[in-house]
């Protein structure tokens, strides 16, 4: 039986399984980009992947405090826009 992997949301600070989470990664070059397969190498931040979550991490920018790098516009409306389709 395998074990549930959960990690946090960094804007609501909810538990959910990897899964169900998006996972922004800062490269080792620094870039910041969307990690669709959850193995990608460098600092990972999640977020839950509903509309609200994500226009609340631009708000507070989150993503440049958790990964302690800047982070452009284009990353927010490419998670709004991979909320919307699934």
């Amino acid at each position: 039986m395998k074990k549930e992997v959960l990690r946090r949301c960094i804007v609501t600070g909810e538990s959910h399984p990897k899964n169900n989470l998006i996972r922004v990664v800062r490269t080792p070059e620094g870039n910041v980009i969307i990690d669709p397969t959850k193995k990608a190498n460098g600092r990972g931040a999640y977020v839950v992947a509903r509309q609200e979550a994500i226009l609340l991490a631009k708000k507070k920018d989150a993503f440049a405090r958790a990964l302690e790098t800047t982070t452009s516009e284009a990353l927010y409306e490419a998670l709004l826009e991979l909320v919307r389709e699934s």
